[in-house]
């Protein structure tokens, strides 16, 4: 029995970690739709899990259009994202948060009278999947919490601010909602692994820059972790 994992990364410092985990596992190096990929197989007791992981690139229209052709083209089960997140509240410098939620924070209809982040006719809060987030938080440290996202680098005290208070989110990053919102709507399961990389606010480029420049594979070995559950589960191969 094989199941397929996506995996979303959005830039190359977030994606060279995992490249170099796959090295020992006979993988595949390619190029899907334009962007760098690497597959691999993991197995146990007949179990199959196909990994594929992805160079996405940063922001919304690339998470989203990776994880559509991960869908569409390599029939994914499930997707996960992993990278770097701003704190909102509740979270500090080296952190690791799991997504329960999603939104959009930056989608804004108000001239039109509609709340800030509503989708008119339609879901814009997209939730975790309940099995994926029992199983990664099974791993010390672990937080979880509400995510938001939006199309720019936040890093304004009065801003982070405003999406607390409305949202509720405790990080914010550039991709997840937009990644949860296609599995929304394509009935995939997901969910968003994220490592607080600076807090949101005035200082945040500079402590964001130096812990991706590190490249670390901490984000790695906690998927590690999960894909090996992941293999024991058996909710996952129903």
């Amino acid at each position: 029995m094989t199941k397929t994992v996506g995996i979303a990364f959005a830039d190359s410092m977030e994606y060279l970690p995992f490249e170099k985990y796959a090295e020992n596992k006979n993988f595949v190096s390619s190029v899907r739709r334009g962007n760098k990929s690497i597959e691999f197989t993991l197995s146990e007791n007949g179990r199959d899990l196909k990994i594929i992981g992805v160079e996405c690139g940063i922001g919304k229209v690339n998470a989203a259009s990776c994880v559509s052709f991960l869908i569409s083209d390599d029939k994914a089960d499930y997707i996960l994202n992993a990278g770097l997140s701003g704190a909102v509240t509740g979270l500090r410098k080296e952190d690791f948060v799991a997504g329960e939620s999603y939104v959009e924070c930056d989608f804004d209809l108000t001239p039109l009278g509609f709340k800030v982040g509503e989708k008119p006719g339609q879901d814009f809060v997209y939730e975790a999947d309940k099995t994926l987030l029992e199983l990664v938080t099974q791993s010390k440290g672990i937080k979880t919490g509400k995510l938001g996202t939006g199309d720019f680098f936040l890093a304004d005290e009065d801003k982070k601010k405003f999406y607390l208070d409305t949202f509720g989110i405790c990080a914010f990053d550039m991709e997840t909602a937009a990644i949860a919102s296609v599995c929304h709507k394509a009935g995939v399961p997901m969910l968003s692994l994220r490592k607080i990389s600076d807090d949101a606010g005035d200082a945040a480029s500079e402590s964001y820059r130096e812990m991706n420049d590190r490249a670390e594979d901490s984000l790695t070995m906690v998927l590690d972790s999960l894909f090996s559950r992941m293999l024991k589960h058996d909710e996952i191969w129903k």
